[in-house]
């Protein structure tokens, strides 16, 4: 059977011009435009635009596609550490997608990819996948804002959560994009069956997870609990320079539950990550104040705060506060974020921004899972919960950690007072509803200044607060103990990703390494 003829390839400027769309398309699948159906867009641009041969070239369409896409994503980082800041991270994102175009490059060593057939649309989608996961882990324990995933939680292909977690959604998400690319490419070719074919294909892809089922309902009860959003009187970086406003604000928000429960009703309130901004651990009268709330309400509260070891450096804490006993439980952030929380290489960054002189005090991770065990009088038993504190929420092995050890509900406590009226906040949330689904949990996030919300385990968005006011909720939480098939294969659909697109690479460059000595052999052979 003849081999079909190459796909045409974009010119250099159409190539980058492609690319800048593709960054700026998945840049709106986010929040807060959330037009989820531009990521297939921006992954069958990305395709098209990376249809060239050269290696450096295709470096710099990838670079430029997530220049398109990493700035304005990240714009938040901007507001919250400054210009430099923001830059450094946004560019060393970018970095991954040149990564993505060498690799691609590499692997159409291989025949099967080398003219933009059928075969691209399940080699493309593993490299890309396999790229993001290596963003999400490397270096510093990686970081994962900005992945295919997360834009999935409003549509069909969300659904798959359960089932495949992050990696798994976010490869038939590239699935499609790809098939998408290579259905324009026909088209140019006038290969109408093709064109049939592969968008029927990416339809369904689209479509058919809505055939599976979300469970919601409890299977071990419900836990009722009550949530403060506090808010702060100064948007943006100086948003905690007024010392003990935080928590008065939180203190004040507690006793206002009252108004919507009786005292007793509650198992449990949340404050977000930094409810307290003084350690109600080594101040006796912050502790008492926590006291005298949870004593009003009749439940312990989940207060986030700040401990600074005798040995130095400090630590991100959650802390379930018993109004009898103090604290009764405790979690210390595993992941602190680089370069927010600490500055690695500190005496080499200094030189290139001032801004790491704002962290005096190097956060330390913690080492133990994120969950805690909730004593509830009204159940009669222990509930065990996930206790993850904000950026944590984007780790998949953090939240699938604490469900396999035995969590009924997942709990965010997060602090987006840094963070101005950006879309952080609404970016995080999308995560928390994705770890809902994809674990089968209902979650609260409880915030600072918002958003706060309420999520169902089917991803749903039951209650929500807006940015920068003071608010409480109260929900009825069903618990949950089965465990998904995404969270029973932890990490393990990352790791064969990477194999398999370590292997498409290296299996690439021995090819093309063989034609290049068959050629240099018989040199008259074209």
């Amino acid at each position: 059977m003849p081999r079909s003829s190459p796909a045409p390839a974009p010119g250099r400027i159409l190539s980058l011009v492609l690319a800048a769309a593709g960054g700026a398309a998945l840049f709106l699948s986010f929040p807060d435009a959330d037009v989820w159906g531009l990521v297939f867009v921006a992954v069958a641009l990305l395709y098209v635009a990376l249809q060239r041969r050269g290696l450096w070239w295709n470096a710099l369409v990838g670079l430029v596609f997530g220049l398109a896409f990493f700035p304005a994503h990240l714009w938040w980082s901007n507001i919250a550490a400054g210009v430099v800041a923001w830059l450094a991270l946004s560019v060393a994102s970018a970095l991954f997608l040149a990564l993505l175009g060498v690799a691609w490059t590499l692997a159409r060593g291989l025949r099967p990819l080398s003219r933009a057939g059928w075969w691209d649309a399940v080699a493309f989608p593993v490299l890309f996948v396999g790229v993001e996961a290596f963003r999400s882990a490397w270096p510093w324990g990686g970081f994962p804002w900005g992945r295919l995933a997360f834009t999935q939680v409003d549509s069909p292909v969300g659904r798959l959560a359960p089932l495949g977690g992050t990696v798994g959604v976010s490869f038939v998400v590239a699935v499609v994009g790809t098939l998408l690319g290579i259905v324009a490419l026909r088209a140019v070719r006038l290969r109408v069956l093709g064109v049939v074919v592969g968008t029927a294909v990416a339809f369904v892809l689209v479509v058919a997870p809505l055939s599976v089922g979300l469970d919601v309902l409890p299977q071990d009860g419900e836990l009722k609990v009550g949530m403060v959003q506090g808010n702060v009187s100064r948007p943006g970086a100086s948003a905690f320079d007024n010392a003990g406003e935080v928590l008065r604000n939180h203190l004040s928000g507690t006793y206002d539950l009252l108004d919507h429960v009786q005292p007793g009703d509650l198992d449990m309130v949340i404050w977000p990550e930094n409810g307290s901004d003084y350690d109600p651990q080594q101040y006796v009268d912050v502790g008492d104040a926590i006291t005298a709330a949870a004593k009003a309400v009749g439940a312990p509260i989940l207060v986030g705060a700040q401990e600074y070891p005798k040995t130095g450096g400090r630590y991100n804490v959650s802390l379930l506060w018993d109004p009898d006993k103090g604290v009764i439980d405790r979690y210390v952030k595993q992941h602190p974020v680089p370069f927010g929380e600490y500055i690695p290489l500190r005496g080499f960054v200094s030189h290139f921004s001032a801004s790491v002189d704002e962290v005096q005090t190097d956060m330390l991770p913690g080492h133990e899972p994120a969950i805690m065990t909730l004593p509830s009088a009204r159940l009669g038993r222990d509930v065990p919960f996930s206790t993850v504190i904000c950026f944590e929420v984007a780790y998949d092995s953090i939240v699938e950690q604490s469900v396999k050890l035995g969590s009924q509900v997942l709990v965010v406590q997060t602090n987006n007072a840094s963070f101005g009226y950006t879309a952080e906040s609404t970016q995080q949330l999308a995560m928390t509803r994705f770890r809902a689904m994809e674990t089968g949990r209902a979650a609260v996030q409880v915030s600072t200044v918002g958003v706060s919300a309420v999520v169902s385990p089917s991803g749903i968005v039951l209650q929500r607060t807006g940015l920068f006011e003071p608010a409480q909720l109260t929900a009825d939480l069903p618990l949950r103990t089965s465990i998904t098939p995404a969270v029973r294969a932890g990490e393990w659909p990352a790791r064969a990703v990477g194999a398999v697109a370590a292997l498409l690479v290296v299996g690439g460059m021995i090819a093309s390494l063989r034609r290049a000595l068959v050629r240099r052999r018989l040199p008259g052979e074209r």
